[in-house]
Order: C-alpha cells, then sequence, then structure tokens
C-alpha cells in the first residue's frame, strides 16, 4: 500500500493530536524508508518486473529485515521507547508503536504472498490484493479520505501555512500515488531506491514545518 499507510498516520492525529504528523509518517512509513537502503546496499532485493501484480511493476524478492512483522514489532518497540523517553506520554507511544507495525497489516493486505513473519521465516504472507486494481483503489482511496478527514477535523490551522500546507501535502501524496500506478515502471532498482530514499528526507521536515502550523482542536 501507498496512501493507506498515509492514511492511518492522518487518522492517528484523531487519537493523538499533539504528536507531529511527521512523526506519525514516519511510524508509519519506517519499513518503506530502511527498505530502500536495504536495497541499495544489496542486503534486500526486488526486481522491476511489469504484470508481476496488476498493480505494481515490482516484485519483492526478499525484504526481511525491513518488512517481517517481529522486525516490525522491534523498531516500533525502539520508536515508542524513545518517544515515550523524551515526551513521557504512554498514549503517544502507543500510537506510534501500533503506526509502525500497521505497515506489516496493510501490506499483508495489499501483496501477493511476499511478506514475512520473521527474518528467518519461510513461510510468506499475502492476499494479493494488488492483483485487482478496481479493489487496491478502493481501499487505498478509502483509508486515505477517512484519515485524511479524521486530520482535518482533529487539528485547525493557525495560519496560511497551515490551511493550505496541509492541503498541498494531500494533493501531492494522490499525484505520486497516480503516478506510480498509472505512470511508467522505474528505469532501474537503482533509480527506484534512490528516489525512494530521497522522498522522506525531503518531505519530513516539511511535513514538520506545516503541522507546526496547525493545533489541536
Amino acid at each position: 500500500m501507498f496512501l493507506g499507510h498515509f492514511g492511518l498516520a492522518l487518522a492517528s492525529k484523531r487519537l493523538e493530536p499533539r504528536v507531529s504528523l511527521a512523526t506519525s509518517v514516519f511510524a508509519a512509513q519506517l519499513a518503506d524508508t530502511l527498505w530502500p537502503i536495504l536495497v541499495l546496499s544489496g542486503v534486500e532485493r526486488v526486481a522491476i518486473a511489469p504484470g508481476d501484480t496488476v498493480v505494481t511493476p515490482l516484485r519483492f524478492e526478499s525484504y526481511p529485515y525491513s518488512h517481517s512483522l517481529l522486525s516490525l514489532l522491534v523498531l516500533g518497540g525502539l520508536v515508542a521507547g524513545t518517544h515515550f523517553f523524551f515526551r513521557r506520554n504512554a498514549r503517544a507511544a502507543a500510537v506510534l508503536l501500533s503506526l509502525v507495525v500497521s505497515h506489516w497489516f496493510l501490506d499483508y493486505l495489499s501483496h501477493r504472498p511476499d511478506m514475512p513473519l520473521t527474518p528467518w521465516a519461510h513461510s510468506l504472507f499475502g492476499l494479493g490484493l494488488w492483483n485487482s486494481l478496481p479493489l487496491t483503489l478502493l481501499a487505498e482511496a478509502g483509508l486515505f479520505a477517512v484519515g485524511a478527514g479524521l486530520a482535518l477535523r482533529s487539528t485547525r490551522a493557525k495560519d496560511a501555512i497551515g490551511r493550505y500546507g496541509i492541503a498541498g501535502f494531500l494533493v501531492f501524496l494522490v499525484l505520486v500515488y497516480a503516478a506510480a500506478v498509472f505512470g511508467p515502471p522505474p528505469p532501474s532498482v537503482e533509480a527506484l531506491g534512490w528516489t525512494s530514499l530521497a522522498a522522506p528526507v525531503l518531505l519530513l521536515p516539511v511535513l514538520a514545518w506545516v503541522d507546526n502550523h496547525r493545533a489541536p482542536r
């Protein structure tokens, strides 16, 4: 999934509006932030194989460390523990832990059976929603729309940056998703890896800045 992960991060504003949206997005997308680093270093493998599923031209051959359920439980614990150490907010820590782990379950719904439970597991899981473009778009759009609605109703803009910045962020995500689904496949695995790695590096600071111009209702 793509929009679905962001949808859950946005929806978490309803549970804990004091947590920066950038922090929530980082938690929900932690697996996909680590993944390009591991791909570029040769630890994990992906192939560009148009037609492997209807929705994506990517075949995820091995990602036991970034996308296994056990790894995400451990990483989620680290993120939650670090946040609690600095903020002393158990509710926020629990939300961040849930967001990190939620990545596995949303990918389990969309991927073909390639999702491991542990880095050493031989059995792989996935329901294969990506084999149906209409169902994939419905699921992604539904999660994203609900999450965006909850975030916008749980916070208010303090100024024009908070008002138009969040709108620009939402539109940007939809455009990126449309390009990924309906556009040409990546030219190479290396290009895919560097693009996927650059996205959070550039996006998260801007998102933190925009979210700082919004306040809980």
